[in-house]
């Protein structure tokens, strides 16, 4: 658990949120914190934003009808949280897998879900070799 008492769960969705604010306004990051941000949702929303063109890269190449500027807000940075965090390899594989789905479904649609699912698992089938 981060040192906030804030769980994971918690602070990888403040993530998500803050960057999808700083996608769609284009805003500087952090010009969105509000009030105290734990350390976890800061370092993920900042290594995000250090890294969106790169991330975006490899989204773009693991899907077979989209491109990452072509995907909802939404979507776009539950993906880069997701494979910032399988970058970190510090979250296992099953929990960033199932809370980028959950996170998809909650504040987009079911098809959002499939589609990041889908995604992510030709990602991880290209790192692994598969």
């Amino acid at each position: 658990m981060p040192a906030s008492g804030i769980s994971r769960r918690e602070a990888r969705r403040a993530a998500v949120f803050m960057l999808f604010q700083w996608d769609v306004t284009g805003r500087p990051l952090g010009s969105l914190y509000e009030g105290e941000v734990d350390e976890y949702t800061r370092q993920l929303a900042e290594a995000v934003t250090e890294h969106a063109g790169e991330l975006d890269a490899r989204i773009t190449s693991a899907s077979d009808d989209w491109t990452a500027d072509r995907l909802g807000a939404v979507e776009r940075n539950v993906l880069r949280v997701a494979v910032e965090e399988l970058d970190d390899g510090e979250v296992p594989l099953e929990v960033v897998l199932d809370e980028a789905v959950t996170l998809a479904k909650r504040y987009a649609s079911e098809d959002a879900a499939r589609l990041v699912n889908g995604i992510l698992g030709k990602l991880v089938r290209e790192e692994n070799g598969n």
